[in-house]
């Protein structure tokens, strides 16, 4: 017996949730879950560009924990028959305790400075900006439902490891860091 890809169940416009219930694909839930989605599909991208071993562990580990995200995030807060993976505070502490250690090797930063550098760098910035919108995403779904509160802080920090993620991958492949200068228009 083989599997099928497609279901033919959302070709109304319709999707399941974990636990059977049925919401519009434009619903704020699978915008937030959605964006989650593409956010792990760039840390894909930048790993496929990456030559750097902890860079790579580094989000080999991310994309799990974003897989996790993605699932809580589906999976309705109230539905305690679906035993799923919450994002826990501890989570949000191990994504701390990697921006120490990678912040440690890295020069003070002591101005602005532009997305780009290397390719992966590059990636990552992107990754960061779509991080952001995703907590956007999550901050407007809390206000309309009962979500894990954890994940609001999760994400957020996780912008923040990406960008130094970023900044580690030039780091590593001594490309220099673009100071932002204000414009003179």
């Amino acid at each position: 017996m083989s599997f099928k890809i497609y279901t033919k169940t959302g070709d109304n416009g319709e999707t399941s949730l974990f636990g059977g219930k049925r919401v519009m694909k434009d619903n704020s839930r699978l915008d937030a879950y959605g964006k989650i989605d593409e956010l792990n599909s760039f840390l894909g991208f930048a790993k496929s560009t990456n030559k750097n071993q902890k860079i790579d562990e580094i989000l080999f580990l991310l994309q799990n924990k974003l897989f996790s995200l993605g699932s809580d995030l589906a999976t309705p807060i109230e539905n305690e028959k679906l035993k799923v993976y919450r994002i826990s505070e501890q989570d949000t502490e191990q994504l701390e305790r990697i921006i120490d250690e990678l912040d440690l090797q890295l020069p003070e930063i002591k101005f602005f400075i532009l997305p780009g550098g290397s390719q992966t760098s590059s990636i990552l910035q992107i990754s960061r900006t779509i991080c952001r919108e995703a907590e956007r995403k999550i901050v407007k779904l809390n206000s309309e439902e009962n979500i894990n509160k954890n994940v609001i802080k999760f994400v957020n920090r996780l912008s923040d490891l990406l960008f130094i993620i970023a900044r580690y991958s030039n780091f590593v492949e001594n490309i220099p860091e673009t100071k932002w200068t204000a414009s003179q228009i």
